[in-house]
């Protein structure tokens, strides 16, 4: 029993693709390092960030942002290098600045555009009904004679 438990948490437990030959000496550093990799995404796995892909490229990354940090940027400078590098697709959480407010934006001003017509709609709706618009209109007298006539046969 004991080792099937074992086993259910050694397969249960995350598998980082950082390899210890990426790792610093240094654990600011390191730190460092991982808290930049948690906002990069790896340009072949899409959505998912360059410390827990398995990728070249992701690997490459890692390496790429550990080199800058020993050569003494700032974690905001070596985020800058990656995108003027990459484009600004490798970021999980891309700036909210210039044409991006736009995409950040559309979303929920079409929700709440579309909210906006429905209320006007169902409000057109209800005074239609409450008005009689949109209901056939009586039925003539001969029109109510034939009726007559067929529902009583």
């Amino acid at each position: 029993m004991k080792r099937f438990l074992l086993m259910l948490l050694l397969l249960a437990s995350p598998v980082w693709a950082v390899e210890p030959r990426e790792m610093l000496d240094d654990p600011v550093l390191e730190s460092r390092a991982r808290d930049i990799s948690a906002g990069l995404r790896c340009l072949v796995c899409r959505n998912e960030n360059i410390d827990d892909s398995h990728a070249d490229l992701a690997h490459d990354l890692r390496v790429l942002v550990r080199e800058r940090l020993v050569a003494g940027d700032t974690n905001t400078e070596v985020v800058d290098y990656i995108v003027e590098r990459y484009g600004e697709y490798v970021l999980l959480q891309p700036n909210r600045d210039g044409a991006n407010l736009i995409l950040w934006y559309a979303g929920p001003a079409m929700a709440l555009f579309g909210l906006i017509l429905a209320i006007g709609f169902i409000r057109q709706q209800a005074r239609k009904r409450a008005s009689g618009e949109g209901r056939p209109d009586a039925l003539s007298d001969e029109e109510r004679a034939r009726l007559q006539q067929i529902m009583g046969d």
